[in-house]
């Protein structure tokens, strides 16, 4: 029996020499907590790992994080309320400055009249889908092409945005790939990234010069309001 308690001591010795706290010594041990805290408590009390600091830092945060995601989700579902049913006339303005910030343009330097789309994000190219749909552009204008970093999964990107479009993976044009630098830590990165879509509306130089109209007279109007 004392020889028993002996073993125990030095285990309980070594333990907490590892970095184990009286709790984990206890219940790995199977003893009192007042005979570890008497075999153990002239050792220096272990300095917490990295992990450990991580583990209670997370402890003490996690409650603050769900706190606050709540309330980011709270305000996002109350914003998405106060917008409801758009209109046509709604739809029409929001595609023109949609268009205008991240559709192609024609520059002095490099004319070229024709309304090219290029987004990652799939719910801009849902409304700007949905605003080419309202001009009346037949589907069989629209070209649609991928463009993605080769070390992605350029199939399933394929698939992913020819279903968003509606259309077959075979009708999307050749994939534009991204040569891969190793030197270059991508953030865009796992199974959230598709790349981006291309959007090619053909015989789209009037469609263009009216785009750039449309938000002529968007800007003419505020200003005229100030």
């Amino acid at each position: 029996m004392v020889h028993a308690k002996t073993d125990m001591r030095a285990r309980a010795r070594e333990l907490r020499r590892a970095g184990r706290t009286y709790d984990e010594i206890v219940a790995e041990l199977g003893v009192s907590k007042s005979s570890v805290s008497l075999w153990v408590r002239d050792l220096p009390k272990p300095r917490k790992t990295t992990e450990q600091l991580d583990a209670m830092r997370e402890a003490r945060w996690a409650p603050h994080r769900r706190a606050q995601a709540i309330k980011r989700m709270e305000t996002k579902l109350e914003a998405a309320n106060e917008i409801g049913p758009m209109t046509d006339r709604e739809l029409f303005l929001v595609g023109v400055g949609l268009y205008w910030s991240e559709g192609a343009k024609s520059k002095i330097h490099r004319p070229a009249e024709r309304a090219t789309f290029v987004n990652s994000d799939p719910g801009m190219i849902r409304v700007y889908l949905a605003w080419l749909a309202l001009l009346g552009v037949e589907p069989d204008r629209i070209q649609y092409r991928v463009m993605i970093h080769e070390s992605a999964d350029v199939g399933r990107a394929e698939r992913f945005w020819a279903d968003l479009a509606s259309v077959d993976v075979t009708a999307l044009k050749k994939t534009t790939l991204k040569k891969h630098d190793p030197r270059t830590v991508r953030k865009n990165v796992g199974d959230t990234y598709y790349g981006c879509l291309v959007v090619d509306v053909l015989r789209s130089a009037d469609l263009y010069r009216r785009i750039e109209g449309w938000w002529y007279g968007i800007v003419v109007g505020v200003e005229t309001t100030i």
